[in-house]
């Protein structure tokens, strides 16, 4: 009896592994590997068609000897904070409203939801359009005589609301199916002690759906120092670099200026940049995290 149980184990345990090796072998091949390997080559000079060359440290030190280095930088952690800041407050706000039940929610719903499902190749193109300083709609119908894109002065922003416009409805419908886990009975007592919206808002909704709050806060605060399809689609990093990003960056040391050894040093800041700002949320969520504090 023992040995047939064992016999159906095994059968178990080698279906399932075959049903993962699929997945398996993709991670290793194409995430794992390709880690390991920009990782050694950051310590390494190498244009793709000479030989390797070990150069230690050498990298990392030119890399943090550079002025536009910090400038890059600078570009990176400006885009991204705005765009986690706006990209979490206004979904918020908007689902909270939405969630009341409003006349034609279900359309608003879709119509903030769409941005985020279309081609970035398409917004891209759209917005240049907006931006256009001759023929832009925005220029036009504010009478304005702005370079958008063209500008040192306005090219950053004009690509954070374009960022944050595109991701306002996912965070938004994460925010929505949090609120529908709400008891209505919370808002019913804040009703009958006369607190009005806002108050309600602050004292029962942020604290019951805080965890969801803080999830939103990590995973845009990841993507957005992640960007690269916006920059490339719209500025490619200009003008003067003013929306150049990391991660442009390490595309231009790349493919553009065959520095491999230089992108993968690039990466690896990067990594280090997104890892510590994860650690320090993280540490912070018994803090941000109704409740937290009790586990």
């Amino acid at each position: 009896m023992k040995k047939v149980l064992k016999f159906f184990k095994f059968k178990d345990m080698s279906t399932g592994i075959i049903f993962i090796l699929p997945a398996l072998l993709g991670t290793l091949i194409f995430i794992i590997i390709p880690v390991i390997c920009s990782f050694g080559l950051s310590f390494a000079q190498w244009d793709l068609l000479n030989p390797i060359k070990f150069v230690g440290i050498d990298n990392y030190r030119l890399l943090f000897q550079e002025e536009i280095f910090y400038k890059i930088l600078l570009n990176t952690i400006v885009f991204a904070l705005s765009t986690s800041v706006l990209g979490v407050i206004i979904p918020l706000f908007l689902a909270a409203i939405l969630n009341t039940k409003i006349r034609g929610s279900e359309f608003y719903k879709t119509a903030y939801f769409l941005p985020f499902i279309t081609p970035m190749v398409v917004i891209g193109i759209v917005w240049q359009w907006i931006f256009d300083p001759n023929i832009g709609i925005l220029n036009t119908y504010l009478n304005l005589h702005i370079n958008w894109l063209y500008d040192t002065a306005f090219a950053m922003p004009a690509i954070i609301v374009v960022s944050v416009w595109k991701l306002i409805g996912y965070n938004m419908i994460i925010f929505l199916s949090a609120l529908s886990g709400v008891p209505q009975n919370l808002y019913e007592a804040a009703k009958i002690d006369g607190a009005g919206f806002m108050q309600t808002f602050k004292n029962v909704t942020i604290p019951i759906i805080s965890p969801t709050i803080f999830f939103v806060i990590v995973i845009t605060t990841i993507s957005s120092f992640q960007v690269f399809d916006l920059i490339y689609m719209m500025t490619q990093g200009g003008p003067l670099n003013s929306t150049n990003v990391l991660v442009y960056a390490i595309y231009q040391n790349a493919f553009e200026f065959f520095n491999i050894g230089k992108a993968s040093a690039i990466a690896y800041v990067l990594f280090f940049i997104i890892l510590v700002l994860t650690l320090i949320q993280w540490n912070l969520r018994k803090k941000l995290v109704f409740g937290e504090d009790n586990n």
